[in-house]
């Protein structure tokens, strides 16, 4: 494996899986896409807040239910390989029958049931739209992208209907997650 080295505004050589773990530009968010290294900023402070009250509704749930895992902190997913794409979701959820033994140690080389993205200031919608197509595209069954700054969440399914659950409304586990319910309200 030859070394990566990510010089900002250089033309860069395709990126595998493997080799991700190398690139590390200091103080930023990595995922790889179609081969390509996307870097950006840590996301700000009302960014974590919304994500962690909704980790921790989703995963009280998952563990009361023994349901499978829910993990948290852009937790890498490879789901696609030649060139290879790596995603990393604020939130993802695991069917228990799904859970691999042992867990990968690297990348799960797998799409999450669930993936979470809480969007942020700076994220543009098309990029937030290419996430989600790639979510739905590998397999995943639930996309929640949840906006703080609209205070609404857009639900996408893997049959290809979206819904939109405005700041009064609740997001639902549906099939997935049964019994889950996490009113809006109480994540902002």
């Amino acid at each position: 494996m030859h070394a990566v080295q990510y010089i900002p505004g250089m033309a860069q050589d395709l990126v595998t899986a493997e080799e991700l773990p190398y690139v590390s530009p200091p103080h930023k968010r990595t995922e790889l896409v179609r081969g390509v290294l996307v870097v950006r900023e840590p996301p700000g402070y009302q960014h974590g807040y919304v994500a962690t009250r909704l980790a921790l509704a989703i995963g009280g749930h998952v563990r009361t239910h023994d349901l499978g895992h829910m993990v948290i902190c852009d937790t890498g997913f490879k789901l696609f390989s030649d060139p290879d794409t790596v995603r990393g979701p604020d939130i993802a959820f695991v069917r228990k029958e799904r859970v691999p033994d042992p867990l990968p140690e690297g990348f799960a080389p797998f799409a999450p049931d669930l993936a979470v993205e809480v969007r942020s200031p700076g994220d543009r919608p098309g990029e937030v739209l290419a996430k989600v197509a790639d979510w739905l595209e590998a397999g995943t069954a639930l996309v929640w992208v949840v906006d703080p700054a609209r205070r609404e969440a857009r639900v996408y399914r893997a049959d290809g209907s979206e819904s939109v659950i405005a700041g009064d409304g609740a997001l639902e586990g549906e099939a997935l997650l049964p019994g889950f319910e996490c009113r809006l309200a109480g994540i902002f």
